[in-house]
């Protein structure tokens, strides 16, 4: 006889989890710290609040003093803490502190109906004094188009300020000839003036009726490209478009410090918050069905089970907590303290103890649920009063804020580099430069000096208008540490997209970047050509 299957019963409990509200609140703060720290760190040591011997921020001196060597092997680490500045060799053993090459450009229009023509230009560059052993090397390139009525023989030179070829400066070339591709690359030109572009009609009687040209040359300053000329961390450039950002300057550490340590606390403490919120909001109607079932002949375990499938909302958890509680036989009482426990607000706290008391007596407590249905709505009612008075206050503070940072990023943009321009070039000035007025001089200024009093300026307007808007809306300074957050975000914003732009910050690069245009040309500055062609001399 065949033995029957025991049937198997499971039972699928969905526990209360334990909350772990507090429990990530410490970790995003033990987090934010780190972070917080470190970008405080980051700021006040290439901040030049930490004076050094040799000048240098002190983050360089640590960090290139661990590392640099150079490719031979070669230990440059003495430099870093020493009190002369380190050398360009020092420099360029250091991954951060490396001199990448800037590019210049020139684009040439055509010159027309020619025996011969030539322009000058300058290439900028180190001294040779200042490169010490290591080779530098700055490569042009020259691409060209020739031609004439007729096929002619001509050739494309450059030389140097003596009139001699540079090295590699030569082409010679036919024009009509589909393999004549005129080019000259030259691995090196040293750093000089006067330069001389030149191209010859190789055969009498025979013009050149068009030639143009664009040139490229890579330079080296001696400058780090992390840093400006005035030893200050500007981090690595990213090219967005049109703009030129600094996105780890040493002035964006000042606000990513008071970002870090005060905003996602007080942003994830504010989620908690809001569904708490949330949950007070629909706490009167679960109470007021309560009531009702109770009215109806229910008692309040059936009661909370049957209100399971209403619809309350961000209350809807916390109501399917409560039934299986009750299902599993847990008293009442213990279970609508439990919620109490769980939610944390007076006001839960306050009508479920007051419930509680009226279950444990045994008196008529739908009455008691309605009671406590209409305290808690009224309380509700005068917070929504109070939030919307209030929200007209914390507009003020975000619109006063705004017009802070506005005027402030107009000065920084418009008013300071244009002060900065109109008395930098004026030799009358005295021995540190500047401009006169009648008998006042006014000296010259430091553009990264302002905008960096500016900014640190809008930073702690930012975390002081946030304060007092989290103490007028909640009555804590830290709840108004979000607004902080969020005013110092934008603040970054507008400095990094509008004020800090190379010329402000001293990007080294920026003075011989620049594109000129003119009639006859598009060149950066650095390469400076002649306004006007000439006949060079004869090769």
């Amino acid at each position: 006889m065949a033995r029957k299957k025991k049937k198997k019963l499971v039972v699928e409990l969905d526990l209360p989890k334990d909350d772990k509200t507090l429990k990530n609140l410490y970790i995003i703060i033990f987090f934010s710290v780190i972070l917080g720290l470190s970008s405080g760190i980051m700021w006040v040591t290439n901040s030049g609040f930490i004076p050094t011997a040799n000048g240098e921020p002190m983050f360089t001196n640590v960090f290139c003093g661990a590392t640099s060597q150079d490719d031979l092997g070669n230990d440059y680490s003495a430099e870093f803490s020493g009190a002369l500045k380190p050398s360009y060799q020092a420099n360029e053993s250091c991954a951060i502190l490396q001199d990448d090459p800037d590019q210049l450009e020139w684009s040439e229009s055509p010159w027309v109906n020619f025996v011969s023509k030539g322009k000058t230009f300058d290439v900028p560059g180190m001294p040779e004094q200042n490169k010490g052993s290591v080779i530098v090397q700055q490569p042009l390139s020259l691409d060209c188009k020739v031609d004439a009525t007729t096929p002619t023989d001509y050739t494309v030179v450059i030389r140097d300020s003596n009139g001699e070829i540079v090295p590699g400066g030569f082409f010679e070339g036919k024009t009509g000839k589909a393999s004549d591709v005129c080019n000259i690359e030259i691995d090196n030109i040293e750093p000089d003036t006067k330069y001389e572009i030149a191209i010859f009609s190789l055969e009498e009687g025979k013009r050149i009726s068009s030639a143009q040209f664009d040139m490229s040359v890579d330079f080296y300053d001696g400058i780090p490209t992390n840093m400006n000329n005035k030893s200050f961390w500007l981090g690595p450039k990213i090219e967005l478009g049109p703009l030129d950002l600094r996105p780890m300057i040493f002035l964006n550490f000042f606000g990513f410090t008071f970002f870090f340590l005060l905003y996602p606390a007080s942003y994830y403490w504010e989620k908690v918050e809001t569904r708490k919120n949330e949950i007070e909001a629909k706490f009167p109607d679960f109470l007021r069905d309560m009531a009702e079932y109770w009215k109806g002949g229910l008692s309040m375990t059936v009661a909370v089970q049957t209100l399971v499938k209403s619809e309350y909302g961000a209350l809807n958890d916390e109501v399917k907590k409560m039934s299986d509680q009750l299902s599993w036989g847990i008293k009442f009482s213990d279970v609508i303290k439990q919620f109490a426990d769980r939610v944390g607000t007076p006001l839960v706290k306050r009508a479920i103890t007051l419930i509680a008391e009226a279950d444990r007596a045994g008196g008529k407590i739908s009455d008691i649920l309605v009671t406590a249905a209409n305290d808690s709505r009224e309380i509700k009612f005068l917070e929504g009063e109070r939030t919307r008075a209030i929200g007209s206050y914390i507009a003020v503070i975000w619109t006063s804020y705004f017009v802070f940072l506005g005027v402030i990023t107009l000065l920084g943009k418009v008013f300071i580099p244009a002060i900065a321009k109109s008395n930098s070039g004026d030799e009358g000035g005295g021995d540190s430069g500047g401009a006169n007025i009648g008998n006042m001089t006014i000296r010259s200024i430091d553009p990264l000096f302002f905008v960096t009093v500016f900014y640190y300026g809008v930073t702690m307007q930012a975390i002081g208008n946030g304060s007092m808007a989290g103490l007028m809306a909640n009555g804590r300074f830290s709840a108004g540490f979000k607004h902080s957050g969020m005013m110092i975000i934008a603040a970054l914003l507008a400095f990094n997209l509008l004020v800090f732009s190379p010329d402000l910050i001293g990007d080294s690069s920026h003075a011989f970047a620049q594109v000129i245009t003119t009639s006859d040309s598009t060149y950066t500055i650095g390469l400076n050509p002649s306004g006007g062609a000439f006949v060079p001399s004869s090769i």
